[in-house]
């Protein structure tokens, strides 16, 4: 059996956009894909591309992946990554992938002298708050993730300052 993680290439954002569908529906949360296929390539490989990709490979069938893009913080005064999507497709579940994943993106914040990797995990999800608790993940209670979307961030947006 063979694992293999590499960067997703030019002519993958239809591959990516199926594991975003995938992940969402398992998160409960297909109504709230809107990207196209498109809007992934745009992001990857566009002009200026904020947004990166690892695939995971098992015997060559691509099975997983992680979408992340570079923070910062002003504390430390270095970047850091922020994983937006970790997913296993659940047959390959079990075998390694997903530790994998995080362990290459691990190996870029230490080879860009980076400060921290961080994510955000739904708190229903126990099976990965375990899994991450055991790879040495501190979960941070004590902050609560913001959000400002559609209506209210155009109002936001249409504020006088």
């Amino acid at each position: 059996m063979s694992l293999t993680i590499r960067r997703a290439q030019p002519g993958e954002a239809g591959l990516v956009l199926s594991f975003i569908r995938e992940l969402a529906e398992y998160e409960k949360l297909s109504h709230e894909v809107e990207a196209t296929e498109a809007d992934i390539n745009d992001a990857l490989f566009g002009e200026r591309p904020q947004l990166y990709c690892a695939i995971a490979e098992w015997n060559d069938e691509a099975v997983g992946f992680a979408v992340w893009f570079t923070n910062f913080s002003t504390f430390s005064g270095r970047h850091g990554i922020y994983l937006e999507d970790l997913y296993v497709r659940p047959s390959h579940r079990g075998r390694g992938l997903g530790k994998a994943l995080l362990v290459y993106l691990a190996k870029e914040c230490v080879d860009n002298g980076w400060a921290r990797l961080q994510w955000a995990v739904l708190d229903w999800n126990a099976p990965s708050i375990a899994f991450y608790k055991s790879l040495g993940a501190v979960m941070m209670d004590d902050w609560t993730l913001c959000r400002v979307t559609g209506p209210a961030l155009t109002r936001l947006a249409g504020s006088s300052a």
